[in-house]
């Protein structure tokens, strides 16, 4: 599945840290930022969220570290929708170099969605998991 970037950037000097590369602080802020444009891609916009009273709680990351990127560097990352489950939801980010298409490093995350006045995980809305149903069938059509 040839996926939209779900975030774009540039990594500047003080994101590198004292080797001269991005810090560790600094990929995860990125995956971060690319987490909201997938959520708003399946119906958790932040218009959505607020209205709703609900939100998204990273309760498990897995990151894997490929190629330095190093200041000027630009940054893409692409996101797919693995798995979802009633309060679950499983996606993997790709951040790549822009300008070379190198890997730079994957990151797997498993986010639950709850209600924020109760602090409790609650389950999706229908339309929230067709939107995500469709991007984990696309995604399992590919690998087919």
């Amino acid at each position: 599945m040839e996926a939209e970037a779900t975030y774009r950037g540039t990594v500047y000097p003080w994101h590198c840290d004292h080797v001269g590369h991005m810090n560790i602080m600094w990929y995860v802020g990125k995956f971060d930022e690319a987490n909201w444009n997938l959520f708003a891609r399946i119906g958790l916009t932040p218009s959505f969220l607020r209205e709703s009273g609900r939100g998204m709680a990273a309760v498990q990351q897995n990151v894997t570290y490929k190629r330095e990127l190093l200041a000027g560097d630009i940054v893409e990352i692409t996101s797919v929708v693995l798995e979802i489950r009633d309060k679950a939801i499983r996606f993997r980010h790709e951040m790549r170099n822009g300008e070379t298409g190198e890997i730079a490093a994957i990151c797997e995350f498993t986010g639950v969605h709850m209600d924020r006045r109760a602090r409790k995980v609650v389950p999706f809305t229908e339309g929230i998991r067709a939107a995500a149903l469709g991007q984990v069938a696309a995604v399992e059509a590919e690998m087919a």
